[in-house]
């Protein structure tokens, strides 16, 4: 018979909420508002390991006849923040009574709790660490997702978070990139865990621009010391886009999807060993394109410096780059980054040029020290440097840059060529 709401949550808490809870054999339900509650489990896979390292715990809530009830639908039946309370803390606890009776002592458990019920009372409150307590699963496997979405007590919210931390617990992030996703909670908060949104994956798979934005958000998450779990990965192409993308963990029914059966999760297959495999030959058997560069310009690159040895003017030397119908612009620095004289730009850059960045196409006396390109040439003379394409500051336009620093009279100078890194190919010789 379901068992009658308390009335409040007076300590202990726990007295309050076992009541609710129901054991058949290993598996535990609760009961709520006349809906039986289960638990299901979805694994979270390391790419690396080529394994499961966790569980998300996801709430499933069923009606008298056996009908599943909708998450969004059960947690709306809460119509106070007293019940929002009691509705989270329930779920956490049939969470982790489930995951006790699993025969795994090494893997996390993922749990969500959102920020609205994250900052209700008193953050610093003893009932999740008297839950793992009497459960005796230590707080180590936690780790505590708070969903991406506003909150009305940001100190309140990093209060919150410091209280799981301080029990051991591990933190997440969930669903970073969605609507309401920014950097700042990254840092206000410092999760040791991100998740990425799904929606990221989605746009990445069907945009070329939007990988490359995954590959950088990665990369920026991995810069601020979190480590990335991918989520909702479906198909075996999103799979090798995550690999791509350098996460760390992924989560989506391709692997496996949430099962309130309970059993065998921990033997879950995945086909990590032949996608790792696929990825390597991918990159194996495609042409590096800058390295397809390097070697196709690094003559022209010479011929030019020889010129200028010989006292050939900057554009007299750099007369056969500029005809490259991939060149956009030539340029020569000093030691110290500066840009010596004008630009010299090509018939494909003056093609090219867009008027409403023509604030940006003066560059005499540019400083481009803090460029990678200029530093490594300045570091490496008479090694051909080529950066990853990137967007032009002075066109606003995609582009590679070669650089190659030599010696002119004593001096180290820098010579500077930027390519259109689309659509011609630059193995193409107009010879």
């Amino acid at each position: 018979m379901p068992q009658p709401l308390p009335h409040k949550l007076s300590s202990p808490e726990l007295d309050q909420l076992s009541p609710m809870l129901n054991q058949e054999g290993d598996v535990w339900t609760a009961d709520f508002q006349g809906l039986t509650l289960k638990t299901a489990l979805q694994p979270i896979y390391s790419i690396s390991h080529k394994r499961i390292v966790g569980y998300e715990a996801l709430i499933r809530a069923f009606d008298t006849k056996a009908n599943q009830i909708l998450p969004v639908d059960l947690f709306k039946l809460p119509a106070s923040d007293f019940e929002n309370l009691l509705l989270d803390r329930l779920c956490r606890y049939l969470h982790i009574r489930n995951y006790g009776s699993i025969k795994d002592e090494l893997n996390w458990l993922f749990l969500n709790v959102s920020p609205k019920v994250a900052t209700v009372g008193n953050p610093s409150d003893s009932f999740f660490g008297q839950l793992l307590k009497k459960t005796g699963l230590p707080p180590h496997r936690i780790v505590m997702e708070i969903v991406e979405q506003p909150t009305d007590d940001a100190e309140r919210l990093r209060e919150t978070v410091a209280y799981y931390r301080e029990l051991g617990c591990l933190t997440a992030i969930d669903d970073f990139g969605a609507g309401h996703s920014n950097f700042e909670r990254i840092w206000n908060l410092s999760p040791d865990i991100v998740k990425l949104d799904r929606t990221l994956l989605t746009r990445a798979t069907e945009d070329p621009k939007a990988r490359q934005i995954l590959n950088g958000i990665v990369s920026l998450l991995h810069q601020s010391a979190c480590l990335v779990l991918l989520e909702g990965v479906e198909t075996r192409s999103q799979a090798m886009i995550a690999i791509d993308a350098g996460v760390d963990f992924v989560q989506g029914f391709y692997f496996r999807k949430p099962s309130t059966e309970l059993s065998g999760l921990e033997t879950s297959p995945a086909d990590f060993g032949q996608l790792l495999d696929e990825y390597k030959q991918r990159n194996q058997i495609s042409f590096d394109p800058t390295r397809q560069v390097v070697n196709y310009f690094e003559r022209f690159f010479l011929r030019a410096v020889d010129r200028m040895w010989s006292g050939a003017t900057m554009a007299e030397a750099c007369t056969d780059l500029l005809n490259h119908p991939t060149v956009s612009r030539c340029y020569l620095v000093d030691a110290n980054g500066i840009q010596i004289d004008a630009t010299l730009v090509s018939n494909a850059g003056t093609r090219n040029l867009d008027p409403r960045f023509r604030p940006l196409e003066d560059s005499s006396s540019a400083d481009w020290y803090r460029q990678q390109y200029l530093r490594q040439a300045l570091a490496q003379p008479e090694t051909l440097q080529v950066t990853a394409p990137y967007l032009c500051v002075t066109g606003a336009y995609m582009c590679v840059t070669l650089s190659l620093g030599f010696y002119q009279n004593g001096e180290l100078r820098v010579l500077c060529c930027d390519i259109l890194s689309s659509p011609i190919d630059p193995r193409i010789s107009t010879d």
